[in-house]
């Protein structure tokens, strides 16, 4: 795959995610709770919940910001994947605590945090190939 074509798919994976971070989980969480929410509070979400759902907005958000130029964007979306790698495996392990309770999760969030992690992580860029990519944009640019 040639570098443009690359990005343009990054492009479109940073649209999906963004999107799904604002617009989805919060639905996820309401009708998929086995898979998407981990303690229910007192009216259906508890206050957890909403902190992760108002997180993942506000990173939905800059994921679509960063869509318009990757390159300029790197450290956001490197951080998107090693929060994702880290945030799923903190869950995955503690599906296994609860009596099984929170098995559901590894059929929901945690594959989904995952199978975000390895998608962005393949289209982005890394080291000299990013370093050149950036450079070109930057050249490409109008003053």
């Amino acid at each position: 795959m040639n570098d443009i074509r690359r990005l343009a798919c990054l492009r479109i994976v940073l649209v999906a995610v963004g999107l799904i971070a604002l617009f989805a989980l919060y639905p996820l969480m309401l009708f998929w709770p086995s898979g998407w929410a981990w303690e229910a509070g007192h009216e259906g979400l508890s206050d957890y919940a909403m902190m992760i759902v108002g997180i993942y907005a506000t990173l939905g958000v800059f994921l679509l910001i960063a869509s318009r130029d990757p390159m300029k964007h790197l450290s956001l979306i490197w951080f998107t994947v090693w929060s994702s790698v880290v945030h799923g495996a903190i869950m995955a392990v503690q599906s296994f605590g609860g009596a099984g309770r929170h098995l559901g999760h590894l059929t929901g969030d945690v594959p989904a945090l995952f199978i975000v992690a390895a998608v962005l992580a393949i289209f982005t860029p890394r080291g000299g190939k990013a370093r050149a990519l950036s450079s070109d944009s930057r050249d490409a640019r109008p003053e």
